[in-house]
């Protein structure tokens, strides 16, 4: 624990203070321009605010449900925020969670005779492969070819819903069921319930914190992680000095697509416990605003990741307080992503010093 967290505060020093704390002035932001909007609608911004505070932290339940809805934004952020790192933008992640999914809904229920411990693992190492193995291809094509990972990444995720869907409604539907769906994954194949069987929040946590710990280690105290820092930050140099760009590119894409797969595999084996034909997610388009959020810090992808579970979870009861469209809360997400890609703006409207003068200083 204290060695990867001591890599991860030294790479921290190496930013300005401002920098650390620009990700909070940007959400306070999007609160302060989102109360404009609720104000201009006609209801109440006290009771929409305090409505969403109550529906994240307001009681137990409320929190709880917030943690459940963080785990597979911390996984999926951290999938989108490896690939920053070797300066490559992977959008795949949505298509990268459903191949996770798939994998884990079939080996949770057609692989039988198991103990637990031998089939919860063998189930989420299926969804790390599934996302592996989607995450892999884009990584393929722009190391052999040079196609870009963007455009790659957006047809991958088409591909991957449609996949899903044709196979859970033709090859592994449940016949037994009145709804396009899989079997139910074996009890030996499923997640155990942390507080219970009256809350939703499953071990899937701790592997996602897990997961955070080893993105972290892996980035700050390993030669590879060192060699795809570097890919991000030149290319060339990392060339010249003798590192293989194509194969780095290849695994990072990898490692990315087996760390959304795990998220894809949390919500079958945690959560649903079956995959039907009409899922959809979301998690890995959100999770490139909770990687922005976070800077690409794994450490810093946990807080954004519960503020994103938050706004999520806490929706509703901010329509139910205010009379307010749950929409309201896309445009806060979208204000937060605004205020983060376009930083120099919050820097001028609080004095903090430009980008140029932060590097010039340390």
């Amino acid at each position: 624990m204290t060695t990867f967290l001591s890599g991860y505060f030294n790479a921290l020093r190496q930013s300005h203070w401002t920098d650390m704390l620009l990700p909070i002035y940007a959400v306070g932001t999007a609160l302060l321009l989102g109360a404009c909007l609720i104000w201009a609608s006609g209801a109440s911004v006290a009771e929409a605010y305090l409505g969403l505070f109550e529906g994240m932290l307001g009681s137990r339940r409320a929190l709880v449900e917030t943690c459940v809805a963080s785990i597979p934004y911390i996984l999926a952020g951290l999938s989108v925020a490896l690939g920053f790192h070797a300066g490559l933008f992977n959008i795949g992640a949505e298509g990268q969670f459903y191949m996770g999914a798939l994998g884990a809904a079939v080996a949770g229920y057609m692989v039988v005779g198991l103990p637990g411990w031998m089939h919860l693992p063998l189930a989420l190492a299926a969804g790390v492969l599934g996302g592996a193995i989607w995450g892999a291809i884009p990584g393929v094509l722009k190391a052999r070819f040079g196609a870009h990972e963007v455009i790659n990444t957006i047809m991958m995720n088409y591909i991957a819903v449609k996949t899903v869907d044709y196979l859970v409604k033709q090859v592994f539907r449940d016949p037994t069921a009145t709804i396009d769906r899989t079997p139910y994954v074996l009890t030996s194949a499923q997640l155990p319930l942390l507080l219970g069987p009256n809350y939703r929040l499953h071990a899937g946590l701790f592997i996602a914190l897990a997961a955070v710990a080893f993105t972290a280690w892996l980035l700050f105290r390993t030669t590879i992680g060192f060699s795809i820092r570097t890919v991000g930050a030149n290319v060339s140099a990392a060339r010249y000095a003798g590192m293989r760009v194509s194969g780095l590119i290849v695994l990072t894409m990898s490692l990315a697509g087996g760390l959304a797969g795990i998220a894809g595999a949390g919500e079958v084996l945690g959560l649903n416990y079956t995959l039907p034909a009409a899922f959809s997610s979301g998690y890995g388009f959100d999770a490139i605003a909770v990687a922005l959020l976070a800077k690409s810090n794994p450490i810093g992808i946990v807080p954004a990741a519960f503020l994103w579970g938050g706004l999520r979870n806490g929706a509703g009861l901010m329509q139910v307080r205010s009379g307010i469209s749950i929409d309201l809360i896309y445009v806060v997400q979208a204000l937060v992503i605004v205020c983060i890609a376009a930083d120099q703006i919050v820097r001028w409207l609080y004095r903090l010093k430009p980008r140029e003068q932060t590097h010039a200083a340390i």
